[in-house]
């Protein structure tokens, strides 16, 4: 009989961790729904003692997905961690408290600086207070990997005695390889069961060295039955175990591994472009299930071989993923029915009435901009009227622009709107982009650095959607900036924009919170 794989998603807790990916509420929430509709069991909404604003992210992913999904957080060793994990969580139907301390000699010694012993009491005290809180507790042995076996051994037995009921054995920096992880696993779940035979034993992989696939494939060979992972690997330093390369493997692979999961495959396309969106990080060409080279063929031998026989050089049909081969091309001729399907197809939901026309009138003006409309243009349309939604009293508008470009003085003349005002201003650059973003913090008055400038074309044709992603540092934080536009300067502008109002606004919040 095949096990059933538990799956948690750690994008908005772990991923979220990658420089320049961090979210807002609204940001999350959009992900969040997205992992409902893959159908992942657990979501791990963030770290909510870190801050007000992870806090409240959290709570409100609980209390939008929380109904369906299980929903966790993640909480240090400490009863004030686990208290903002209980009142962000505890609204969801089935929530449970996250723990984790450090197992390895590296970790006591170096990081706490306290006894072996005092640390695993650490540990046990905050299970049992975990316990009085939620009837769910995981505990996370971090750097398992690479601690004395029996020192491990004993922290687990301890823990699942002071009530854990789910024992999470990460792999943090990437350290082992498939076949001493696997034995690692083992060893776990052969003593585990003798203890208590209703934990669950989770695994939590990092990529340090190419292996987290790997080695979380092995964990479930060997008696894993929860893994954690994130969409398209995304995670701290070289990333965390990638939920689609998982779950496809334990697919395609069946009868090897005789395990399943509840994910539903057809959505996992779908859910790397959003965060891929969301986040401005690019996936490379060639990952795995999700790269945009994952279904293409350019070898003569493989072309000749498909056309005869798919199967010939494809072990996964594209629309497994939710890579579709045909798609309704729309035009400013197409009515509101065909691009009402079109948008439903995708997924997304098309609002109420006034909204749906909000959002007709958009389709309609790209289409007159594009000629042709594409389902990566609906979605880019979709992510940007519901961006425009959330943030609908931006700081700084932009009202209008003009660009010059020359090989003596390239210069941007720019109107911005704030508070029912406008400010005009011009400025003279190294460049088209450089002029531009001179005015735009002249105008205003912040001392920002360009720290990253990156844009590229996220459909096709000579009217290509253009989306800019970009950071700026300022008084020493970095804030990032997207947008998208049929014009590439205007995009730019606005992607500036967003990131210097990110900058305001949460100078705003730490003013009103001090």
């Amino acid at each position: 009989m095949d096990r059933n794989i538990i799956v948690l998603d750690t994008t908005l807790r772990d991923g979220e961790q990658v420089p320049g990916a961090k979210m807002n509420v609204y940001q999350k929430i959009e992900f969040a729904q997205q992992l409902k509709r893959l159908q992942v069991d657990i979501i791990e909404a963030g770290f909510p003692a870190s801050s007000t604003g992870d806090f409240q992210a959290v709570h409100e992913v609980a209390r939008c997905v929380g109904d369906s999904v299980s929903v966790t957080a993640l909480a240090r060793a400490v009863k004030s961690d686990i208290d903002a994990v209980y009142e962000s969580v505890k609204i969801a139907q089935d929530p449970f408290i996250h723990i984790v301390l450090g197992t390895s000699n590296i970790h006591v010694e170096k990081k706490f600086n306290r006894s072996k012993d005092a640390i695993m009491q650490m540990g046990v005290d905050a299970v049992k207070y975990a316990k009085s809180l939620l009837p769910q507790v995981q505990y996370s042995t971090e750097d398992a990997s690479r601690a004395d076996f029996e020192y491990l051994w004993n922290t687990i037995e301890a823990v699942v005695k002071a009530g854990a009921t789910i024992i999470n054995v990460p792999d943090t920096v990437g350290y082992t390889e498939p076949e001493e992880f696997g034995d690692l696993i083992r060893r776990i779940n052969e003593r585990l069961k003798n203890v208590n035979d209703k934990v669950i034993l989770s695994v939590h992989c990092h990529n340090d060295l190419g292996l987290a696939t790997a080695n979380t494939l092995s964990a479930i060979k060997n008696g894993a039955q929860k893994i954690e992972c994130t969409i398209n690997g995304l995670g701290e330093r070289a990333g965390n175990t990638s939920l689609e390369e998982v779950v496809m493997a334990l697919k395609v692979r069946q009868n090897r591994y005789r395990c399943s999961t509840n994910i539903k495959t057809t959505e996992l396309l779908r859910t790397s472009r959003l965060l891929t969106y969301l986040t401005g990080l690019d996936v490379q060409v060639n990952k795995a299930i999700t790269g945009d080279n994952a279904f293409a063929h350019s070898s003569g031998i493989h072309q000749d071989g498909l056309l005869k026989d798919k199967n010939v050089y494809e072990i996964i049909s594209p629309e497994e993923v939710g890579a579709e081969s045909m798609e309704l091309i729309l035009t400013a001729r197409s009515g509101r029915h065909a691009f009402k399907n079109a948008v439903e197809k995708m997924g997304f939901d098309s609002g109420d009435e006034a909204s749906f026309e909000t959002l007709f009138r958009k389709f309609l003006a790209l289409a007159d901009a594009k000629k042709e409309v594409y389902d990566h243009d609906i979605s880019y349309l979709m992510n940007s009227h519901r961006e425009q939604a959330e943030n609908n009293n931006p700081m700084y508008e932009l009202g209008s622009f003009q660009v010059i470009t020359n090989n003596l003085y390239p210069t941007a003349t720019v109107e911005l709107k704030k508070d029912g005002e406008s400010l005009t201003g011009s400025a003279v650059g190294d460049g088209p982009i450089d002029a531009l973003y001179t005015v735009l913090k002249t105008l205003t008055g912040l001392e920002v650095k360009l720290h990253h400038y990156k844009i590229n074309s996220i459909s096709r044709g000579k009217e290509a959607v253009g989306r800019v992603n970009l950071q700026i540092d300022y008084q020493g934080k970095t804030y990032s900036g997207r947008a998208m536009d049929t014009d590439i300067i205007k995009a730019s502008a606005l992607a500036f924009l967003n990131a210097i109002n990110a900058a305001l606004l949460d100078k705003a919040h730490n003013r009103k919170e001090g």
